[in-house]
């Protein structure tokens, strides 16, 4: 076999997939990854892998839910909901600010 006829199929062999999944070969990078800063990279991959969820999450999850809560509520509750939701987005801007000027945990 020559250099040419094995570069073929490899070529060939690429073209259909059969290289993906194999081992050795690199992982996609998430998209959202470039996007994280550099020194916050590790110590959240760390904490990915641990399996610790930033209470940041929990409280994106928490004002989706207000959010809906307050899309049905009625006259009575609606202030009620309003001032939890308006409390929960400062917080969240405080937090997220905290980390754009610190880029610390």
């Amino acid at each position: 076999m020559t250099d040419e006829e094995i570069g073929r199929q490899l070529r060939e062999a690429e073209a259909r997939g059969e290289f993906r999944g194999l081992a050795g070969r690199p992982l996609p990078v998430d998209e959202g990854w470039d996007a994280t800063p550099a020194e916050l990279r590790l110590p959240f991959k760390v904490l990915k892998n641990a399996g610790w969820v930033p209470p940041e999450l929990a409280w994106f999850r928490e004002r989706a839910q207000l959010q809906a809560e307050l899309a049905a509520a009625d006259a009575a509750q609606r202030a009620v909901l309003e001032r939890r939701l308006a409390d929960l987005q400062q917080k969240i801007a405080l937090r997220l600010e905290g980390l754009r000027v610190h880029r610390t945990l």
